[in-house]
């Protein structure tokens, strides 16, 4: 595996963290590249926890009613966040960011703003909005048809803020769905795992957000799909539709694409061929 010239910044998406990159970061460093997972806003080390799935005696009813506590977090701060880590990363020079489902639209809005600072924008089955289209509307799409994830969301995001996971849930077929949902094709010892350090709570105001793009902003950059063909959370119609916004918009920069067959989670199940690919973008 040969090393890229810049800097690797993973980003997690909804409900996950830094952590979830730990086998990919591991393979790519001993390689030689600099790289760095980092938590979005809301998530990871910046999480709140909603006291409903915690407090004993357990209040099932708050569970669909408590505001989150990152209610307030939005795609403005969350993009803000990102371009902020990537200045410290790259020490002012361009980076390579590699962005995972809801952090693609993380790293959307921070090659915006900072298409200098963006060498190659890597989309991992990843939400990658057309200008103006703010995620949320995209997993409403037809082409996500049969998806797992909206049906695992246990409160009504309006209300709350969120969209939240009853991960204190027994019930076996709701943690069944969201292991096919995340981790299908995952060791069941690591999908478990995995899920047992997911946050209950995704501040929707992330996916609520819009960019507006232009040619010299999130057009310019260098951008790499790769694409998973048996994703449960982000449907592989849905990912080649992102593609093919993309390069209708921005037709003198066309998507490099990659393919792989796999379920939302090839980091866990495949870090090896991930560390390989992303290793040779930048």
């Amino acid at each position: 595996m040969s090393a890229g010239s810049t800097p690797l910044i993973f980003v997690h998406g909804y409900w996950h963290g830094s952590w979830c990159w730990s086998e990919v970061t591991a393979r790519v460093t001993a390689n030689g590249r600099p790289a760095v997972a980092v938590d979005m806003a809301g998530h990871g080390l910046r999480a709140c926890r909603p006291r409903c799935l915690t407090r004993r005696p357990l209040a099932p009813e708050a569970v669909a009613t408590e505001v989150s506590p990152v209610a307030d977090v939005d795609l403005d701060q969350a993009g803000d966040l990102l371009v902020s880590q990537i200045k410290e990363v790259g020490r002012g020079g361009p980076v390579t960011v590699v962005a995972h489902s809801m952090g693609g639209t993380v790293l959307t809005r921070a090659a915006q703003l900072a298409p200098e600072l963006v060498a190659h924008a890597v989309y991992l089955t990843a939400f990658m909005p057309a200008s103006e289209v703010p995620a949320l509307a995209c997993v409403q799409m037809p082409e996500n048809e049969g998806e797992l994830v909206a049906p695992s969301v246990r409160a009504d995001p309006a209300v709350i803020g969120a969209l939240r996971f009853d991960l204190a849930s027994d019930d076996p077929d709701y943690r069944r769905q969201l292991r096919d949902a995340f981790f299908g094709d995952v060791d069941p010892a690591v999908a478990d795992a995995a899920l047992g350090l997911l946050t209950p709570d995704a501040p929707v105001g992330i996916a609520l957000g819009a960019t507006t793009l232009t040619r010299d902003g999130w057009g310019s950059v260098p951008r790499t799909y790769i694409t998973c063909a048996r994703d449960m959370a982000i449907r592989p119609a849905l990912q080649h539709r992102f593609i093919r916004d993309a390069d209708a918009a921005f037709p003198g920069n066309p998507t490099s694409v990659i393919a792989l067959d796999s379920s939302h989670s090839p980091f866990l199940s495949m870090p090896g061929q991930v560390a390989d690919i992303v290793a040779e973008l930048g």
